[in-house]
């Protein structure tokens, strides 16, 4: 069983190791790349005046990293003890963890709009938002909604990468499983395989289409994929046992 990874390698290393945990060969096309912005003003003058916020939520792990380093930069060490935090998903919470700093909020469902119903009375309080340049914008208009104002600033750009001549020819030899964990993974996997004169709806070995949510799967179909295999929990964990599952339905 091949499995094909399409986020950015940094980033699906323990994905990785678990698919091999499951006897699955893991390939690599990594379709997006994450970099930071360059014009950090907006973002540290944010993080210099935290105790006009009430809240300040991460979404990813990226943003997480992203405003650890600036915090580092900044020199600021400890955060007012006003601010409450709130985390989509058990990584992005470990990862402040790690850094010392523990969520006060982490929703049962690993989706940014979840948020919303652990941010309590909003009505005339500030939510900071550190997110990518593609993030949605259901969040802060719930924020809105609610009466708070949400402040939203980019902090990382998702950009189209370029696999190289090997991981496509991986991609030619046939595989079993292709995974997407977003939106913007689809969009750029059919962009990339076209202009190389590939068909990503007609690829070697009939792959099966895996996503790590219902929203990711509904972007897939919209582009034009049959969709097999969906995460009951939305997490790259989650969307391994789902893998798995199915794999063990076809032995």
């Amino acid at each position: 069983m091949r499995v094909l990874i399409t986020r950015p390698r940094k980033d699906a290393q323990e994905f990785a190791e678990a698919l091999r945990q499951i006897g699955a060969g893991v390939l690599f096309l990594p379709t997006i790349t994450i970099q930071p912005v360059e014009d950090t003003t907006l973002l540290d003058e944010a993080l210099r005046n935290l105790d006009r916020y009430q809240w300040i939520v991460f979404t990813s792990t990226n943003g997480v990293d992203v405003v650890l380093g600036r915090l580092d930069s900044l020199g600021i060490t400890a955060l007012p003890s006003t601010l409450r935090i709130a985390t989509v998903g058990p990584k992005t919470a470990a990862r402040l963890i790690k850094a010392g700093f523990t969520p006060d909020f982490i929703p049962e469902e690993y989706v940014a709009e979840a948020v919303l119903s652990g941010l309590g009375d909003l009505h005339g309080r500030c939510v900071l938002l550190p997110t990518a340049d593609i993030a949605r914008d259901t969040l802060p208009q719930g924020i809105q909604a609610a009466g708070g104002i949400a402040h939203v600033i980019t902090a990382y750009h998702t950009l189209p990468a370029t696999p190289s001549y090997d991981e496509v020819a991986a991609l030619a030899s046939g595989v079993d499983i292709v995974t997407f964990m977003s939106g913007s993974a689809i969009q750029n996997f059919t962009s990339f395989l076209r202009s190389t004169g590939i068909d990503p709806f007609n690829l070697p070995g009939k792959p099966l289409i895996a996503c790590i949510s219902p929203k990711t799967a509904r972007v897939a179909r919209g582009a034009g994929f049959q969709v097999d295999i969906v995460a009951e929990t939305y997490t790259a964990e989650g969307l391994v046992r789902a893998i798995a599952s199915r794999i063990e339905s076809q032995a």
